[in-house]
């Protein structure tokens, strides 16, 4: 059998097709994947340090952990998904004092041709204090 041209054409559409909408038990599984587990150790505090954050470690669209010095760990749960936070994996944001707060808007950091930009902003969630399952 032979394809003709506009059947070739169309054969990157079926197989893009099959790829949206993304399945909301994939995008768990993914997430659950990418995020390590954690035992919660307290109540969420509405505020961290800036300056004692070590490591700022983004898990899915809705998931950071700051890792700070001295060994404790922060999981903050944005309030709502973030767009492009899972695959970029970078953030920046602004703020005139030494903390990071609840509300706080947080950007995604993208690379675009080389250069970096602001994506999505996105509202923090509670600093709550946790610490890694070993397995």
């Amino acid at each position: 059998m032979t394809l003709r041209p506009l059947a070739l054409a169309a054969l990157p559409l079926l197989a893009l097709a099959g790829c949206s909408p993304r399945d909301p038990e994939a995008i768990a599984a993914a997430d659950a994947a990418r995020t390590p587990a954690v035992k919660e150790l307290g109540e969420g505090v509405s505020c961290i340090n800036r300056s004692q954050v070590r490591a700022t470690v983004v898990r899915t669209d809705k998931v950071i952990d700051f890792e700070m010095q001295g060994g404790k760990v922060y999981r903050n749960t944005l309030k709502a998904r973030c767009p492009g936070l899972g695959w970029d994996r970078a953030i920046a944001y602004e703020t005139s004092i030494d903390q990071l707060c609840t509300p706080q808007i947080i950007y995604v950091l993208q690379t675009t041709g080389g250069t970096l930009q602001r994506g999505a902003g996105c509202s923090l969630g509670a600093f709550v204090p946790v610490e890694y399952v070993k397995d």
